[in-house]
């Protein structure tokens, strides 16, 4: 009875398998395939609400928001360049795997595979802010859902470890930053990256060939643990900074006053045919394109006395040298040089006072025999004041900036007086227009003073970016300053004309520190002017 079970149910299997091969061969040779249907394609405008929300998330922010801009001419630049970009990745990443040789008993890491794949990140919109600062502001929103095969090889404990990531997908809104723009190229000075979001982060790890994202709860958990790794760096207001161009590129802003009283100078060498000199002292600071400071002209004297006083803006005390030269004035011709010497602002003690007797010498050289010469000593007396602004980045505390373009300083009980430095960057104007001609520049009158930009020839939307610096003993409460946009022509009549003017309390900038706002220009129809007025306390 079990032969025949046996030989019964192999007779079965046999005869089922070969009717139902020729069954599925009838089939698939004369039944008839359905036709394709295309796709019913239905203006938005007929989707229901439910469809319409299913939608929303595939749809480009573009065809969202009407502030995003369609970069279609950008994803066709990263898909032609995308094949290219293995080879600079391959050579950027040594030097980071080998911050991590050595430790954790690793003892190489190295690529076995890297192909970052066939599809590119796409970028669904970018939208650009318009700020009055020197910046340019950008917000795209890409999606990348590639192919890449990358495997890499750690080696650890004399162990090979394979380790593949797959099917990688991030989608992220950064923001990104370029600043400070410079004239020179590319423009900009650095990169400042911030998230406005946490990203989506999805990928696969394959570790000695085996998923280990397959593990229950391991995936989940890996995934909120790179979100909230990447929130808490790159987040906003946290933010990446990528330098781009050396610090030396950039204009550097003034960081303290330098205090400098010439007082007197000793044994000096005798230049004029009477047996004396016209001594004078010349002050500078070196990386420093303004003009030199001159004491006053003590006539016959080879041990005379100043005690004069000048300030001098410091840009940085790290490299900056205090340049001390003296002459001897001649009526006619040319002033010869008594001697000179140089004090590095990096020896000084921010805010105390220092005097120091110093050798003159012939120049800088130090293999120079004829600076072995004595040539009299000079006496000068020096103290650093660095700027409020400064000592308080240093505490942590820094004045903040909202988004109407004006600082305000995180001490408000902090009493107003005291000298300190007043900056008035006058970056451009827009739609000034001239009867007869547009030539403009600006002139700007403070206190008596008067100080003008450079002229830019036919054009109603000048870009100056021109920096003006006064010290004052007081802070500015009362007093205003009167910035006018004139234009000039080589005409006998009519050679210059008024284009219009502004008049600013500077009582705001010293209770906030910092304006940074486009002014309407009276007696202009249309005009405006640009202009960045900043108050920092010595």
């Amino acid at each position: 009875m079990g032969l025949f079970s046996t030989l019964l149910g192999i007779f079965g299997f046999g005869f089922g398998s070969l009717l139902g091969l020729l069954v599925g061969f009838y089939l698939f040779i004369y039944s008839e395939p359905e036709e394709v249907k295309d796709p019913v394609i239905r203006p938005l405008h007929e989707l229901d609400s439910s469809t319409l929300q299913g939608l929303l998330p595939e749809m480009p922010m573009w065809v969202k928001f009407s502030d995003y801009d369609r970069v279609d001419w950008l994803n066709k630049f990263l898909f032609d360049i995308w094949p290219y970009l293995t080879s600079t990745i391959r050579s950027m990443a040594p030097p980071i795997f080998k911050e991590y040789i050595g430790k954790f008993h690793i003892e190489a890491i190295e690529f076995d595979k890297l192909s970052l794949g066939t599809m590119p990140p796409i970028l669904y919109g970018l939208k650009v802010y318009e700020t009055n600062e020197n910046e340019l502001v950008m917000e795209p929103a890409f999606r990348w859902a590639g192919n890449p095969n990358i495997v890499l090889v750690v080696k650890l404990l004399s162990l090979r470890i394979t380790i593949q990531l797959v099917d990688l997908q991030v989608f992220a809104a950064p923001r990104v930053t370029l600043k400070p723009l410079v004239p020179t190229f590319p423009c900009f000075a650095s990169i400042v990256v911030s998230l406005l979001e946490k990203p989506h982060v999805d990928f696969g790890i394959k570790i000695l060939g085996g998923d280990i994202m397959s593990i229950p709860g391991l995936y989940r958990f890996v995934q909120e643990t790179i979100k909230k790794q990447v929130a808490s760096l790159y987040l906003w207001p946290q933010t990446l900074d990528i330098p781009v161009l050396d610090a030396s590129a950039v204009a550097k802003k003034p960081v303290g006053i330098l205090h400098v009283k010439v007082v007197r100078a000793l044994k000096l060498l005798k230049m004029d045919i009477l047996g004396s000199s016209d001594p004078y002292v010349k002050l500078s600071l070196t990386e420093d394109r303004l003009p030199a400071k001159k004491t006053t002209v003590k006539m016959n004297k080879l041990n005379p006395e100043w005690n004069e006083k000048f300030k001098l803006l410091v840009k940085d005390p790290q490299t900056q040298a205090l340049e001390l030269q003296l002459y001897d004035w001649d009526k006619v011709g040319r002033h010869d040089k008594l001697g000179m010497q140089l004090v590095p602002l990096k020896v000084l003690t921010p805010g105390l006072t220092k005097e120091l007797v110093l050798d003159l010498v012939k120049n800088t050289n130090i293999n120079d025999p004829q600076n072995k010469k004595r040539r009299g000593q000079i006496v000068v007396e020096l103290a650093f004041v660095p700027f409020k602004s400064e000592s308080s980045k240093l505490n942590g505390t820094e004045y903040g900036r909202s988004e109407s373009g004006i600082s305000r300083s995180s001490d408000s009980s902090e009493s107003l007086g005291g000298a300190g430095l007043l900056s008035v960057l006058i970056q451009g104007a827009e739609d000034v227009e001239g009867e007869h001609h547009n030539n403009p520049y600006a002139l700007l009158c403070f206190r008596g003073e008067e100080k003008k930009t450079k002229m830019v020839k036919k054009t109603r939307d000048p870009l100056w970016n021109e920096d003006f610096q006064f010290m004052l003993d007081e802070p500015p409460l009362q007093d205003k300053i009167h910035i006018e946009v004139m234009s000039k022509s080589r005409a006998i009549f009519r050679a210059k004309e008024s284009l219009g003017y502004v008049e600013i309390n500077l009582d705001d900038v010293v209770h906030n520190g910092r304006i940074n706002q486009k002014y309407h220009l009276i007696d202009s129809q249309n005009g405006r002017i640009h202009i960045e007025l900043s108050w920092t306390k010595a």
